[in-house]
């Protein structure tokens, strides 16, 4: 639900400014944590990761606190500046080394090929152009690079399905920080390319009410290409 691109239609370069949403995303996120069960998700979805990652749309930076040790970097792209500067902070706290800088998924401020993994952590909701995005992954991956993903979408049904339309078509992104609860991940994931593994469906958050953003999806995929020997 973070916003890497500007309502403009302007991609890369446009700035990112959504206080009010920025305040409202940092207290919930925190609250979901130990309340709802995402302190758990993030655990999984990181677990095992080494190396270098790239981390797109990073927020306030809840993740930091769960890399495991065997990763080397992290690099963290954040473009809103009130999440900049709490996952700023949070990185202080991480155990392994985190460099937050400014950037849309859109234009990742990287070079090509130089990550072992991305993590994608509920940000292709509000990309402005989510091809585009995950292109721009795949580009700075190194072949076989990992990506792991937790992102919500489209689910829950006929009605609640519509229910998510009609939210994406009239308030619901202008509200939210330019969230889509409509779209499709997985089948995104593949439409650009990557080759998919183990993908779970999930709650998000596991242990709430079951809301438009509430259908989930947990999973891992590689960038096609044997890796380099290192």
């Amino acid at each position: 639900m973070r916003l890497l691109s500007s309502a403009s239609g302007k991609v890369a370069g446009s700035p990112v400014h959504h206080p009010v949403f920025a305040r409202f995303y940092a207290r919930v996120s925190v609250n979901a944590e130990t309340r709802l069960g995402m302190a758990g998700v993030r655990d999984r979805l990181l677990a095992g990761l080494s190396g270098r990652v790239i981390e797109i749309g990073a927020g306030n930076g809840l993740n930091f606190a769960h890399y495991p040790g065997a990763v080397a970097e992290v690099v963290a792209i954040e473009p809103e500046p009130l999440l900049r500067q709490l996952a700023r902070k949070a990185a202080l706290r991480a155990q392994v080394p985190v460099d937050v800088v400014p950037g849309a998924a859109e234009a990742l401020p990287v070079k090509s090929e130089a990550f072992d993994a991305a993590v994608l952590s509920l940000v292709l909701c509000s990309v402005r152009d989510v091809a585009r995005a995950l292109a721009e992954v795949r580009r700075v991956l190194r072949p076989g690079g990992e990506v792991r993903f937790v992102e919500h979408g489209r689910g829950g049904g006929r009605v609640m399905t519509l229910t998510q339309r009609a939210l994406d078509r009239t308030v619901w992104p202008a509200l939210m920080g330019g969230c889509h609860v409509a779209r499709e991940p997985v089948a995104a994931l593949r439409e650009a390319g990557f080759e998919l593994g183990p993908v779970r469906p999930l709650l998000l958050p596991e242990k709430g009410p079951r809301l438009p953003t509430s259908y989930g999806v947990l999973g891992v995929a590689w960038r096609p290409g044997e890796p380099e020997a290192r």
